[in-house]
């Protein structure tokens, strides 16, 4: 880890974030263009982006400043309150649907928002998946999110805690980064549900991958499962329901087309 400024009072963790950031909206130009949206199509998806990013970072915060309250019994923000992803996933993703289909309305031509939402999620999922992969390395370099305190070959150095720790943010990277380049296959290809594989399997990942954190992050109104743990668990059922929906929709369009 390198938990240190680098340049202009960056460290590692946010020219982490920017990396990511400006790889989802290049990833997501790139397909775009692949599958035809016009440019008023592509100005309103990133400005919804860039919308969600900020919306996504207070939802973040709240979110975990309510998981401290569970165990602490206060809510309040600080600066030491944290963020989770879980929280800026909801938040930004909620924000990001409400704004595309809300400005979408006067922008775009009629229809034009329903039918192009489903080739636009298959993309979101990569640019999702990139993004989050370059974030948990920042994680890594922060030293936040952290897994158990280890003497195994496989432990980093953590500053903070002056011991070796489970690298919980590296391997989650390795997954993500993984994750990203089989949806991209799955893009080149012409698969859907996009979407419904990357909520799914990120959800079985991070549920099992809790087993290895060690860091604090509040409580849930379940006691044996952590917030990431129950968050999986609803992420996996929602990623479920996009699945069902969009097999469902494909079942009907091809019966009206026969």
């Amino acid at each position: 880890m390198y938990p240190y400024e680098i340049i202009f009072d960056l460290g590692l963790y946010e020219i982490m974030l920017v990396v990511g950031f400006f790889g989802a909206l290049l990833y997501f130009r790139i397909f775009a263009d692949r599958i035809g949206f016009g440019a008023r199509m592509q100005n309103l998806c990133i400005g919804c982006a860039m919308a969600a990013l900020v919306t996504g970072y207070l939802s973040a915060v709240l979110f975990q400043a309510f998981y401290n309250s569970l165990q602490d019994g206060v809510l309040e923000v600080t600066k030491t309150t944290g963020a989770t992803f879980y929280g800026g996933l909801i938040g930004g993703a909620l924000l990001y649907i409400a704004a595309y289909f809300g400005v979408g309305h006067f922008v775009l031509k009629k229809g034009e928002t329903v039918r192009n939402f489903q080739p636009l999620s298959n993309i979101a999922a990569g640019s999702i998946a990139v993004a989050h992969g370059f974030g948990r390395l920042g994680c890594l370099f922060a030293g936040c999110c952290h897994g158990a305190v280890t003497d195994k070959w496989y432990g980093i150095y953590h500053v903070h805690l002056n011991a070796k720790a489970v690298p919980t943010q590296l391997f989650e990277a390795i997954f993500l980064f993984l994750l990203f380049g089989y949806l991209t296959y799955r893009l080149v290809k012409g698969k859907g549900h996009n979407l419904a594989v990357y909520l799914m399997a990120y959800a079985v990942w991070r549920f099992f991958a809790e087993f290895l954190r060690a860091d604090d992050r509040g409580a849930t109104v379940i006691r044996a499962l952590s917030p990431s743990q129950l968050t999986a668990v609803i992420l996996f059922a929602v990623g479920g329901a996009v699945l069902a929906v969009e097999l469902w929709l494909a079942k009907k369009e091809t019966a009206h087309e026969a």
